[in-house]
């Protein structure tokens, strides 16, 4: 089922760089502040590849994406950027604290980054498990058309209670890479070659069928570029094209962790709180809680409710309301719905809330129109005390319901998902053409 090979990765040399200055967060999550300072912090830095800055003068010719080819090719040709010596996957491990989490207890979540075969959605090898918009593809495809790489990994899941591919990666070497983000999370790599080693993994993952956690938008951008080479060159089972770069990780690791996403509602002409509530009592048990100054209290009482039926926190500026969902709701807004899909907090928020109760459309929700996403709580309530109608706080969805979801062919609402921490992008670079600068040996 799921086919995944070793690869010479391109990797930045630690005895010219400081790994810590040249690797970013995924570019979908790089915000113009975190570009400006990925800019500063070295001339090396792979933002100017994956989200680099326009500049007067830009063309057809010379543009972001065009610049960001020259980069690639000047910082082999400088030994910045050095190829390994073997074909190899790469164990990488991820120790963090989950944000808000008052126990401040550690977490280690482990995966291994290879070459996974491209498979489209109808063969039933990999699963989506959200919707993706056609901007973020056509830049991405620009990106790879002009520079023939992939430098972020598609994150993957895959089913493994056993954790047998974990037990053959164990290692007691110290990694080849180790470098902390800005989120204090710690990332290690260590290099796998022995093709003993990796044929195990490859027979250990030859059954398993993929879920996409994030990176829905470059793994179809890979696929379209897939099929842009067939269309030149013919088929051709082994080219590198055929395949792309992805993290795999157990979905039964404990290490694995989803974070809610929380919505913040803003800009809607009469918004009246009285009203907004008489709307909820139709489908939710709404309470009252005391001290709204008190949000670690209301996020605990979130989530014990949350344990049994759906429940959200709706934050006004004067009060918080725990609304806990009846058992049975009949609403014309949840009937294109399945089973499954009813059952999600984040379903219910969009249909029953934002739809019915505050009269959104699926545009209005689908273009952010009135709508605002925050992953810290006190964010989300800081905008309603800035002025914003309505915060409303949500539990995480399970991976469990992830899992589901995905296999039966649907997909969740936007936003569903937060998966942390996010795979580092510039560990290792996977690139389509042959190596045109020296191996980067052994231990580096």
């Amino acid at each position: 089922m799921a086919n995944i090979f070793p690869f010479r990765a391109l990797r930045y040399d630690a005895s010219r760089v400081s790994v810590g200055d040249v690797v970013t967060q995924p570019y979908d999550k790089i915000s113009a502040s975190m570009q400006d300072r990925y800019y500063k912090a070295s001339p090396h830095n792979l933002v100017r590849i994956i989200l680099g800055k326009a500049e007067a003068g830009d063309d057809g010719e010379r543009n972001v994406y065009s610049r960001a080819a020259n980069s690639l090719r000047n910082w082999q040709s400088e030994g910045v950027l050095v190829q390994d010596a073997e074909p190899s996957i790469y164990l990488y491990m991820q120790t963090f604290r989950v944000p808000g989490d008052a126990s401040r207890t550690h977490h280690e979540r482990r995966g291994f980054i290879a070459a996974g075969q491209l498979e489209a959605y109808e063969q039933k090898v990999v699963f989506r498990h959200e919707q993706t918009l056609s901007k973020p593809k056509a830049d991405r495809l620009n990106l790879l058309r002009a520079t023939n790489a992939h430098f972020g990994q598609i994150f993957m899941l895959y089913s493994d209670p056993a954790a047998e591919v974990d037990s053959i990666l164990a290692t007691s070497r110290p990694p080849h890479v180790e470098v902390t983000d800005e989120y204090t999370v710690t990332h290690r790599l260590w290099r796998v070659s022995d093709p003993a080693t990796i044929a195990r993994v490859q027979a250990a993952m030859a059954d398993k069928k993929l879920i996409i956690a994030d990176g829905h938008h470059r793994y179809e951008t890979a696929l379209n570029y897939r099929n842009e080479m067939r269309q030149r060159y013919g088929d051709a089972p082994g080219a590198r094209y055929e395949r792309v770069m992805m993290t795999f990780v157990n979905m039964e690791s404990p290490g694995l962790v989803v974070l809610p996403t929380h919505r913040v509602v803003f800009g809607l002409a009469g918004f009246d709180v009285t009203a907004m509530l008489g709307k909820f009592e139709k489908y939710f048990d709404v309470e009252k809680l005391e001290h709204p100054e008190r949000l670690e209290s209301a996020l605990a009482k979130l989530c014990e409710a949350g344990r049994s039926r759906t429940a959200l926190l709706a934050v006004t500026a004067n009060a918080n309301y725990l609304l806990r969902a009846r058992h049975e709701q009949e609403s014309e807004f949840l009937t294109q719905q399945s089973a499954q899909q009813r059952a999600l907090d984040v379903v219910q928020l969009h249909k029953l809330v934002l739809e019915e109760a505050l009269d959104m459309s699926e545009e209005d929700i689908r273009d952010q129109k009135y709508l605002k996403y925050l992953r810290e709580p006190q964010e989300a309530v800081e905008e309603v005390r800035k002025g914003a109608n309505v915060a409303f706080l949500m539990n995480p969805v399970r991976i469990s319901q992830v899992r589901d979801i995905a296999f039966s062919g649907e997909v969740l609402p936007q936003k569903s998902t937060d998966f942390f921490p996010k795979l580092l992008s510039g560990l290792t670079i996977y690139s389509l053409e042959e190596a045109t600068q020296p191996a980067l040996a052994g231990g580096r």
